[in-house]
């Protein structure tokens, strides 16, 4: 449970951060969804999240 928390939270934190991620490469991973719904453009970067939350947990559990 706490780590579906996690994810969420990092999830919220990268869609507001997606714009600047982009340039060195995250939100524009294959599992990161990108559609337009009513006309407006809309990003949901799981892959880039799972990502992040994967390198935080082994940053984690290193130190």
């Amino acid at each position: 449970m706490r780590w579906l928390l996690t994810i969420l939270i990092a999830l919220m934190v990268l869609m507001t951060l997606v714009p600047s991620l982009e340039k060195i490469g995250l939100g524009r991973l294959p599992g990161d969804l990108n559609f337009t719904v009513f006309g407006k453009h809309v990003r949901i970067p799981v892959a880039s999240t799972i990502l992040i939350v994967l390198g935080s947990y082994l940053i984690g559990r290193l130190i």
